[in-house]
């Protein structure tokens, strides 16, 4: 039973990879060439690739060294500026986006896209660089040190080879973000693939051309996977010494202190600062003095209800994937976790794609309803519940269920009594992570929801797409408040690491 139902969630996990393989193989070469071999293809791909490639490298450099600040130098104010460098991620991209759009309209360019989206995703590098950074050994660092090594050779020579795992892992989810990003791109009049699909699916309402398009960008996303693993390689990072790994000293900055403050203050200022007081000012505004509170009111409830019920079915459906990949390792529960996370990897916009196409062709009467909407959040954010709910089933023993078993209780018994109950803390922590990613989810919901049907991503969409700047302001206040406690718990634990 357990396996029929994972088969079934790894299934609808792939399900919009095998949709654009099977229309891609049913077009035909011909039919797929006269799509893809256009200049106007060309375009798309060249400024989507050098997009993705100034973010990473910019995010690679930004995310290293506010690492380093942070947890090698003898910064003041540790503990605060990792908080500070994490909080952006409370901002979505698109909100950013809107932030400076709308107090400086000359950025919709490369440039002002690539500042954006640079501000929007550093974090992704710096949170793991900056765990990698803590479970280094000081003892090799102090080795090199007292060989005559300068601190830039140690950082270069002996710092930065351990840290590739971590560099490699950010800069993927820097770029599958990028990839999938629509409404901060689209916002910045910046035309990428992502946005480039949005566009042909309303003016041909899921013609081939969008279908192809979202066949290259699948291809890119894979392409990237790909490239991450073979980069990784095979080699060890890890100490095989017994023992505490000895105190870290920060190198003593002296005289770069306040360049080192200035460099972190002006990023924070820029990432999460001017954000907010845009907000703020918008906010203040005459449009927003006027806003119909009543209309916030309702939206926020859909949008709670909407994560809420997502939550749970997602949540629900991780647990036979996250219990096989631990009660019965082999090579299929392997092979049925790692499919969820290849279906998750496929931007938002695909999925929904995929999914108004086969709900028009299949089941008419399913399109554009609420379980097909849930259906696309499973799809996008099953990952955040699977590893969470794995971890829990980790450290569950078996030996209760054993007992229980052993003593004539029955298996939905043992259930309800004894392997939820153990299961609880990463059921809970994994419903919350796909409750926040749902609240701010903007690409699926615009093309799956239910007619009638907004959320606070869709309602500020709206107002910001018509300029109403200040209309707009409410709703992106309530998602940035929503997704603060993910902030919150993302830097808890590396806090306790740091010294003040």
């Amino acid at each position: 039973m357990t396996l029929a139902l994972a088969v079934g969630v790894a299934a609808l996990a792939l399900l919009p990879l095998g949709y654009i393989t099977w229309y891609t193989a049913d077009l035909g070469w011909d039919g797929v060439r006269e799509l893809v071999l256009r200049p106007r293809v060309a375009e798309l791909l060249w400024n989507t690739t050098r997009l993705v490639l100034g973010t990473v490298v910019c995010c690679a450099v930004l995310g290293v060294g506010a690492a380093w600040l942070v947890e090698r130098s003898s910064v003041p104010a540790r503990r605060i500026w990792h908080v500070l460098l994490v909080a952006p991620l409370a901002v979505p991209a698109f909100v950013n986006s809107y932030a400076w759009i709308s107090l400086l309209p000359g950025l919709d360019t490369y440039a002002g896209a690539l500042l954006v989206v640079t501000l929007s995703y550093f974090p992704f590098v710096y949170l793991p660089v900056a765990a990698a950074f803590r479970g280094l050994d000081p003892a090799l660092e102090d080795t090199a040190r007292g060989l005559g090594l300068s601190t830039w050779a140690v950082f270069r020579r002996v710092q930065l080879p351990q840290l590739r795992v971590a560099l490699l892992g950010g800069s993927l989810l820097v770029a599958l973000h990028l990839l999938a990003e629509f409404g901060a791109l689209q916002m910045l009049r910046y035309p990428t693939f992502t946005t480039a699909i949005y566009d042909q699916y309303r003016a041909t309402f899921n013609g081939p051309g969008a279908t192809m398009l979202a066949g290259i960008l699948v291809l890119l996303c894979l392409g990237l996977l790909l490239a991450e693993i073979r980069l990784r390689g095979r080699r060890g990072y890890a100490r095989t010494a017994r023992g505490a790994a000895r105190p870290v000293r920060p190198v003593d900055l002296r005289g770069l202190t306040a360049p080192a403050l200035l460099a972190l203050g002006a990023l924070v200022g820029l990432a999460l600062v001017v954000p907010l007081v845009s907000l703020g000012y918008w906010m203040t505004s005459g449009r927003a003095a006027t806003f119909e509170w009543a209309a916030l009111t309702t939206t926020t409830g859909t949008t709670l209800a909407l994560a809420t019920a997502a939550a749970a079915v997602t949540t629900a459906m991780a647990l036979p994937t996250g219990w096989l990949a631990v009660r019965a390792r082999g090579r299929i529960s392997t092979l049925l976790e790692r499919s969820t996370y290849l279906g998750s990897s496929v931007p938002g916009i695909v999925v929904a794609l995929a999914l108004v196409t086969l709900s028009i062709r299949a089941t008419p009467w399913l399109y554009q309803t609420v379980p097909v909407l849930l259906a696309a959040y499973a799809i996008l954010f099953l990952p955040r519940a699977i590893v969470t709910v794995r971890s829990a089933v980790e450290q569950a023993p078996p030996l209760y269920d054993d007992v229980a078993s052993s003593l004539g209780s029955s298996a939905p018994d043992r259930l309800r009594r004894i392997t939820l109950p153990l299961l609880a803390p990463g059921i809970g922590a994994g419903a919350a992570l796909v409750f926040l990613a749902v609240v701010t989810e903007l690409t699926a919901t615009l093309l799956l929801a239910p007619t009638g049907t907004t959320t606070l991503a869709t309602a500020f969409w709206s107002a910001s797409s018509a300029l109403e700047y200040g209309a707009a302001a409410p709703y992106a206040v309530i998602m940035v408040l929503l997704s603060a406690p993910a902030t919150v718990l993302l830097s808890r634990d590396a806090r306790r690491g740091l010294t003040p």
